[in-house]
């Protein structure tokens, strides 16, 4: 049976893989092939049910080459766990369906197959979820990386002003960071005034405000002015909200206001030539 089963399902690959495609189109919730373009979808079915089929015969675990790089196409589409299960389950019950409509499976060698289908299955199941594991973490951690990389730089603008644009999350690690490269940016740049630029950030609590705080009163023990600027409305209600005191910050709304005052403070202006 095993042997025949194999061949069936090599001879009959492409229609398996658009009766699974179906499957998982009327999967509630489910987005990827509700909205990717389908020739996407199709190169990628086609690429799962491959990796689904290849170690039906040994029944053993894929190679960590082909999970891993099924892995991080499938990280790169946002596919999830929950998703990845059901999707491999899809599969099983399309398979079954499948065979038994080609009456290879029937009442008398049900539990035959059910054996060989979990020596199949599972192993499978296990190597594509543990180097989905592995990939996520790689991309995360890259992420990460990249965050600190682009959002903890001081910038200089013009001569004793300097911008430091944060984007994303702020908590304790990256706000160690921040405050490094703000005192050593403020010093080497030998920087007046500072703009924090908070515009990227998508929330502010208390926790982020007491971080910011530290960083301008650290600013203002090197003999530097610190402005924080893009406070967004719903930003400033936040703050509000939480009652915490940003009295001692000098604050504006956008980039551009704070800019105009930072040269007000550095006993300059922009004027526009006729």
């Amino acid at each position: 049976m095993n042997e025949q089963m194999i061949k069936n399902l090599q001879k009959y690959k492409e229609e398996v893989m658009h009766a699974w495609i179906d499957e998982m189109k009327n999967e509630k919730g489910e987005k990827f092939f509700q909205y990717m373009p389908e020739h996407l979808v199709e190169k990628t079915s086609r690429e799962f049910t491959t990796l689904m089929l290849s170690n039906i015969e040994e029944g053993e675990d894929v190679s960590d080459e082909e999970s891993m790089e099924f892995a991080t196409k499938i990280v790169r589409f946002g596919w999830s766990i929950s998703f990845i299960n059901t999707a491999i389950d899809r599969f099983s019950k399309v398979v079954f369906k499948h065979l038994e409509k080609e009456k290879i499976i029937n009442g008398e060698n049900y539990s035959q197959f059910f054996n060989l289908h979990l020596k199949w299955i599972e192993p499978l199941r296990r190597s594509i979820i543990q180097s989905y594991s592995l990939e996520w973490e790689r991309t995360f951690n890259l992420q990460k990386i990249a965050l600190q990389e682009l959002s903890a730089s001081l910038i200089p603008i013009f001569e004793k002003i300097s911008v430091m644009p944060l984007v994303g999350t702020i908590d304790t690690e990256r706000a160690k960071l921040i405050m490094e490269n703000l005192l050593e940016g403020v010093v080497e740049q030998r920087a007046e005034v500072v703009l924090l630029d908070i515009t990227g950030v998508p929330v502010v609590d208390t926790m982020v405000a007491h971080h910011l705080i530290q960083a301008a009163d650290a600013v203002r023990l090197v003999g530097s002015k610190c402005l924080l600027v893009g406070i967004r409305p719903e930003i400033a209600q936040t703050i509000v909200t939480l009652g915490i005191d940003l009295t001692e910050f000098l604050t504006t709304s956008t980039l551009q206001k704070g800019m105009e005052k930072a040269l007000r403070l550095t006993n300059r202006e922009i004027k526009e030539v006729e």
